[in-house]
């Protein structure tokens, strides 16, 4: 039966539709942007042993999403804007619509369950935040990602939660200035967090999409270590063989930085989730990794090392 990726073309989602791809599993890919989907569509189509359908959606659309979930089996969840709460709630409707009209296919044909147990409901894989377990933590992001959890735990469905830590993806916002000025520019410099590789993330989902051993199951995902922004500097400078200065920014300019960005309710969340890491909330590594996929969490030097080209 066919996996369903919301956000399949961000940094998670086509890491989980590679990984699917490559298991031979049918893919459906959803996405705001046509143009984005018909090329990881393309990229994917070389390796497929089953189906790739890319279907433009709007996470806002109730009856887009009905549609785009038929025929679905599990669905990875993922959201973006907090601004835009409905985007769960109606995915999570529509699954539950999707899963009582297989129910009645079923019944209407040769009735029983599926090989799996499940009678037919679509489990929902949730891409949530660590931070959700942090009980100091009480910005908009992290409110937004505890009722989404708790909509998908209240669903009736099958369920598994993805709690991750920053991604370590996250430092290629450094590279324009690794490149031109072999300066990296942060805030809380000497903070550690246990960021995690985000195709260590991708192989936990694509583990868990569909598979009933992880029903009901959480997994806190981190790296196998907690670094600071200045032990990852000193690591990408080793990488490029080159001397890199981390310059430590102000919280005014840190600030700045984000409102240029984002919207201003975002931007707010952000700062105070800086504040919490400044703090040392977030240098505490997890197994869940290794709970998931049975391998140990990938290094930020291993991750580093992969994506050179991007920083050299």
């Amino acid at each position: 039966m066919t996996v369903v990726i919301t956000g399949a073309t961000g940094t998670v989602g086509r890491e989980v539709a590679r990984r699917l791809v490559s298991a031979g599993r049918p893919v459906r890919l959803l996405a705001r942007r046509a143009e984005g989907l018909r090329r990881l569509r393309g990229e994917l189509l070389p390796a497929a042993r089953a189906g790739v359908e890319a279907v433009p959606v709007d996470l806002g659309d109730r009856q887009g999403l009905e549609r785009a979930l038929r025929g679905a089996r599990a669905v990875l969840v993922v959201t973006s804007d907090p601004l835009s709460p409905e985007h769960d709630a109606l995915l999570v409707a529509a699954a539950n619509r999707e899963s009582t009209a297989a129910a009645r296919r079923r019944d209407g044909t040769r009735g029983g369950e599926r090989p799996d147990g499940t009678g037919g409901a679509v489990h929902l894989v949730k891409l949530s935040a660590l931070a959700v377990t942090d009980p100091y933590a009480d910005d908009l992001l992290t409110r937004w990602q505890r009722e989404n959890e708790d909509r998908v735990r209240e669903s009736g469905l099958p369920w598994t939660l993805l709690r991750p830590r920053a991604f370590m993806s996250n430092t290629l916002s450094w590279a324009p200035g690794i490149r031109d000025e072999r300066t990296v520019r942060a805030y809380g410099g000497q903070a550690r967090n246990a960021c995690v590789d985000p195709r260590d993330i991708a192989e936990a989902a694509a583990a868990a999409l569909g598979d009933p051993a992880h029903h009901g199951r959480t997994h806190h995902l981190t790296g196998p270590e907690a670094l600071s922004a200045a032990e990852q500097t000193e690591q990408l400078g080793r990488l490029l063989d080159t001397g890199l200065t981390l310059v430590e920014l102000s919280r005014a300019q840190a600030e700045a930085a984000l409102r240029a960005r984002w919207p201003e309710p975002v931007a707010v969340a952000l700062l105070a989730s800086a504040e919490r890491l400044r703090a040392g909330s977030k240098a505490g590594t997890e197994p869940g990794v290794a709970r998931a996929t049975g391998r140990v969490p990938t290094s930020f030097a291993q991750w580093a090392a992969d994506h050179r080209t991007a920083f050299a």
